[in-house]
């Protein structure tokens, strides 16, 4: 996906003059009544995290959903599709982006993304602390916040020290991914999900997936089909689809070019495939607000 070059689509930020597209930060009680959720799939190429400390959200990573409540974060890397589903009346507390380099300006990078899986393309995106964790969570953030909201230009080295501790901070608290079940069935079917994620340009056949996991086709479908109710080529499709919105929304691609990016040689079998998901033709959804 590093291959392609999408224009940046930043649903939070589009609210603001002049934006920060290297850090930004605000309180989601400021604007979220400005937001119509759900917002439609997208691509950012920054890390972002929201932070709840009241009410609940519903978010997406790649194809799994997630209900989150107060004192818990999620996170979401960069390049990864996300759609924002639902955000209750009563939510508040804090949506932060940022870019890696803000993180890994004088630190090596890998390093980063080992030591805090909830970046990680990955990697389970919620993390939830506990209450006197939250204080000093709240304490960085408002930090964060202060140094983003001054007349001049931020200290971008204040805001990395003032990321990495609200990281370090939340680290113990990381656990493993809830969703995933130990049974052999799972597992693959959860190596799938992520490949489909990482390589849905280059390949587009269940073959070529069951050949990146090792397993034969049917063993894949089957492993699919006891975790999800759904095969493997309707989650194949589910991810077609989900770029398919992303290339539409997030760029000026004719149509008959995002048909190619997701393997549809005709127009025709890109625009019935579209619809029949949607109920929109491709060029409706791309008008839609």
């Amino acid at each position: 996906m590093g291959q392609l070059h999408f224009e940046e689509h930043l649903a939070w930020q589009s609210l603001f003059a002049p934006t920060h597209h290297y850090f930004h930060i605000n309180r989601l009680e400021d604007y979220k009544d400005m937001m119509r959720f759900p917002l439609p799939p997208h691509r950012k190429v920054v890390y972002d995290f929201v932070f709840l400390t009241e009410g609940k959200s519903v978010r997406s990573k790649g194809l799994d959903s997630f209900e989150f409540v107060a004192n818990t974060f999620f996170f979401l890397p960069a390049y990864q599709i996300t759609t924002h589903k639902s955000m209750s009346a009563d939510a508040r507390g804090f949506y932060c982006h940022f870019d890696l380099d803000l993180l890994t300006k004088n630190i090596h990078h890998k390093e980063i993304l080992q030591d805090f899986p909830f970046l990680q393309f990955i990697g389970n995106p919620l993390v939830s602390v506990d209450e006197a964790t939250r204080e000093t969570i709240l304490f960085l953030l408002q930090r964060l916040e202060k140094e983003y909201q001054k007349p001049e230009k931020p200290d971008f080295r204040l805001a990395q020290l003032y990321l990495l501790a609200l990281m370090t901070e939340i680290k113990p608290f990381v656990v493993a991914d809830k969703k995933v079940k130990i049974n052999a069935a799972s597992q693959i079917t959860e190596r799938y999900k992520n490949a489909l994620e990482q390589f849905i340009y280059q390949k587009q056949k269940i073959t070529d997936f069951a050949e990146i996991l090792a397993v034969t086709p049917n063993h894949l479908n089957k492993c699919v089909k006891a975790t999800t109710g759904k095969s493997a080529h309707e989650l194949l499709d589910d991810m077609l689809l989900l770029e398919a919105k992303v290339l539409l929304k997030q760029t000026t691609l004719p149509i008959a070019d995002v048909a190619l990016r997701i393997g549809k040689s005709e127009l025709s079998d890109f625009g019935r495939f579209f619809k029949q998901k949607t109920s929109f033709t491709p060029s409706e959804y791309r008008k839609m607000d």
